[in-house]
């Protein structure tokens, strides 16, 4: 089998999924802690695999990532997070279709598959990615009296905001240089106010209410 680099920074998947996919017969597997240690990898392992979770990288954009991922046209990606964020999935798999999608909290048998397709350049979506890009089409509407009951933080109305400008936890977080899980929260708090599920149900409150002037941004 192939190198592994893993690009996770938290010691605990690290020491766990090293063990693992030694287990597995890899024969050799990297740990990068930050950008500039992926990019040396994957310059000295042009055909690795990378396992990475986008959100505990040094990234400064979506856009950094697809562009180092582009110049290692060789190389076979997962992304592996605890979260999946729809609009993020969106823009990686718009540019880069053969990426597949892994959570931490999946089984053996979907890791594995995982990285039997990324040796092979082929996609994997586990369910719960494939469940948020089915959330698109799904919608929950939102009475006008409910609507009014809705009391959503400035905080919250700006974080809700930037996301439907199609920026990701991360991103909004490195901007306005708070703690990724500050975010997160506030997200959540949204998620759990409006009672929705998906951000594209999110966003579409934003624009009913005007939060979100979808004209303005636009221009």
């Amino acid at each position: 089998m192939k190198t592994c680099i893993i690009a996770d920074n938290q010691f605990i998947t690290n020491f766990g999924i090293t063990r693992f996919l030694r287990e597995k017969g890899f024969s050799a597997v990297v740990n990068v802690n930050n950008v500039a240690e992926l990019r040396e990898e994957l310059n000295k392992i042009p055909n690795a695999i990378v396992l990475l979770d986008y959100m505990l990288l040094d990234f400064t954009s979506v856009r950094q990532m697809l562009e180092i991922k582009a110049g290692a046209k060789k190389s076979g990606w997962i992304l592996f997070s605890d979260e999946i964020d729809e609009p993020f999935l969106r823009q990686v798999l718009e540019t880069e279709p053969q990426v597949s999608v892994v959570t931490k909290y999946d089984s053996e048998k979907a890791i594995l598959e995982a990285f039997h397709c990324a040796e092979n350049n082929r996609q994997f979506l586990c369910e719960t990615a494939k469940q948020a890009l089915k959330n698109q089409n799904s919608s929950t509407h939102l009475s006008a009296a409910k609507e009014a009951e809705i009391n959503l933080t400035a905080s919250e109305k700006q974080v809700l905001r930037e996301i439907a400008t199609g920026k990701t936890t991360k991103e909004i977080a490195f901007e306005k240089n708070v703690s990724f899980h500050t975010i997160n929260s506030h997200r959540k708090n949204i998620f759990r106010k409006l009672q929705v599920n998906n951000l594209h149900d999110a966003i579409k409150y934003a624009i009913r209410t005007g939060i979100f002037d979808v004209t303005e941004y636009y221009i």
